[in-house]
């Protein structure tokens, strides 16, 4: 199951602000790659273009799955989800008063994930014992940290080829942000996923990204190879590092 996602020359703006200026970034099939940046440089307005929620004023955003290469800028969410690719949302976007198997269930409803509901949910319980243990509470009465299990949950219900993950950092303890980077790479690593990880924790994201792009501005500063290459980048030592 080969999944990629290429993005080129993009701009993008709301209103008279331009958020991003050309740019241009790969994921190959099976990659984890990290898109760092601090809070305001154009990481989430990225995601968003990918997904069809804001079209890009320039540029090419395409994936090729299973060899079948398709444009998404004009196409409607629905159509890029459809697709197979799934995002765990920047604040997780939970409905705090269902329960835990209700939030999970509506990550299944595009079409060609809902023939395989009973094994991708227990997957998840599998995946996180917690949630099934809490499958019936209300997902507005637990933790931060079991909340993100939840959404990333709700994701792998979705059937996903690419996973679009925006800052699982935020909102979470120290410990609990390891435990989610670690539970990301899991993911990927059982189920096949190519993802694309927006974070600002530069730490946690070397730990499980394949390489990386720092965005400064709306603008693609850096472009590591490795993790060492990003390490090394002294662009990424100044913002991350305070050396």
């Amino acid at each position: 199951m080969a999944a990629s996602l290429l993005i080129e020359d993009v701009d993008a703006a709301y209103g008279a602000v331009r958020a991003l200026d050309g740019v241009s970034l790969r994921v190959d099939s099976g990659e984890t790659v990290a898109l760092l940046g601090t809070n305001g440089n154009g990481k989430t307005t990225l995601m968003r273009c990918i997904l069809g929620l804001l079209k890009p004023t320039r540029g090419r955003i395409s994936v090729t799955i299973d060899g079948v290469t398709t444009d998404l800028v004009g196409r409607s969410p629905e159509d890029i989800v459809n697709l197979g690719i799934a995002i765990v949302p920047e604040g997780r976007r939970l409905f705090p008063r269902l329960s835990v198997e209700e939030n999970l269930l509506l990550g299944a409803y595009r079409r060609a994930a809902r023939p395989s509901i009973p094994r991708h949910l227990e997957f998840c319980y599998e995946a996180f014992p917690r949630l099934k243990e809490r499958r019936s509470q209300a997902v507005g009465s637990m933790s931060g940290g079991e909340q993100q299990m939840v959404a990333l949950g709700r994701a792998v219900m979705c059937a996903p080829k690419i996973l679009l993950v925006d800052e699982p950092s935020v909102g979470l303890a120290p410990i609990l942000v390891a435990r989610t980077i670690e539970k990301i790479a899991e993911l990927k690593e059982k189920l096949g996923l190519t993802v694309l990880m927006a974070e600002q924790n530069f730490h946690q994201a070397i730990r499980i990204a394949d390489r990386g792009y720092v965005l400064v501005h709306g603008h693609v500063e850096f472009q590591g190879d490795s993790p060492a290459a990003l390490g090394d980048s002294e662009l990424v030592r100044k913002f991350y590092l305070g050396l």
